[in-house]
């Protein structure tokens, strides 16, 4: 949000500017990423989350800093990345079951799709970099030269056509709805709302704290969220049908941005917390107890121990997490 403001380029490190967006351009643009985010976990795929495995997030995000891309870059591209995948997968599942016999045919269809997802998985992550940088206004695109001087480092002998197929590829099998909102997004715009109610923070410095926490949850995924699905059942062992109904918490956006500025709250302004916690449950409808466990469990992370303080506010509507697990 805020960059709407500039029409020159900005510096790579100096972030949005708050407080430069109209009011009702804020509120807009909140029911659109509120509605677009609720559609997406109505149509979640089963597989969701599958391709955020920490070695390929850390791979994108060592390949962003080497080309030097903004921060929006790298989520998007591994946004791009993991909704590719899943479709291709299945289409590729669907093609070749629907080719072949059950039994034997099966088991051979699906060695043949992960080998071909083995031998492409690498150039369609470049491509997927490609393509979330292309959707960037301030920065430069990663060019095909770039690209495939990156691929030959590692001993791959693609050619410019195959690097252009390679992004078709991508685009047509997401049918070209490569713009999805990244929860940067989420918390960037929170953090307007939460200036234009009134919260005193210090913006610049909280703004670069949820970033590197965002990094963070992205990197450590699956520690948070089992930790976050343990605290909510209260349970150390959940069921095969807990894990599967907790993935539409774990692929909630807005919740992931609401908990990632409660924590840079809690590390950055402590004071500020509980403020902060009842206007971002009044503004997004996530309850306090949920937001408290998504902090204690990124915290809890960070450094294993230390849990913010109890609090439970007015505005009391439910988060996805309360409404999806066995409640007290």
């Amino acid at each position: 949000m805020g960059s709407q403001v500039p029409l020159e380029p900005r510096g790579r490190d100096s972030g949005p500017l708050f407080s430069g967006v109209a009011p009702e351009i804020i509120e807009d643009t909140l029911i659109h990423l509120a509605t677009e985010n609720e559609q997406y976990l109505s149509e979640l795929p089963e597989h969701a989350g599958y391709f955020k495995d920490t070695r390929i997030v850390e791979f994108i995000f060592l390949l962003s800093e080497k080309w030097r891309l903004d921060q929006s870059t790298r989520y998007q591209a591994v946004e791009l990345l993991e909704r590719f995948m899943i479709k291709q997968v299945e289409q590729m599942c669907n093609d070749r079951g629907n080719a072949k016999g059950r039994d034997q045919g099966q088991r051979s269809s699906w060695s043949s799709v992960r080998d071909q997802i083995t031998n492409t998985f690498v150039l369609r992550l470049v491509s997927c970099v490609q393509l979330a940088s292309k959707l960037s206004l301030h920065y430069s695109r990663v060019t095909s030269d770039t690209a495939l001087k990156f691929l030959q480092s590692l001993k791959y002998s693609y050619t410019k056509q195959e690097l252009l197929e390679s992004e078709l590829a991508v685009l047509n099998t997401l049918h070209f709805h490569i713009n999805v909102s990244t929860p940067l997004a989420y918390v960037e715009l929170l953090l307007e709302v939460l200036g234009y109610n009134g919260c005193l923070l210090p913006a610049k410095p909280l703004h670069q704290l949820c970033v590197q926490l965002l990094d963070f949850c992205y990197l450590t995924r699956e520690t948070i969220y089992d930790t976050l699905l343990k605290i909510a059942i209260e349970n150390s062992t959940p069921s095969k049908l807990q894990i599967a109904k907790f993935l539409t918490v774990k692929e909630d956006f807005m919740l992931l941005a609401v908990g990632v500025i409660s924590t840079g709250v809690f590390i950055l302004s402590p004071g500020h917390w509980e403020q902060v916690v009842e206007h971002l449950n009044c503004i997004t409808g996530i309850s306090p107890e949920s937001i408290l466990e998504f902090s204690y469990a990124v915290v809890r992370r960070i450094v294993g121990s230390t849990t913010p303080k109890q609090h439970r506010g007015n505005c009391g509507t439910k988060s996805p997490a309360d409404r999806i697990l066995p409640q007290k």
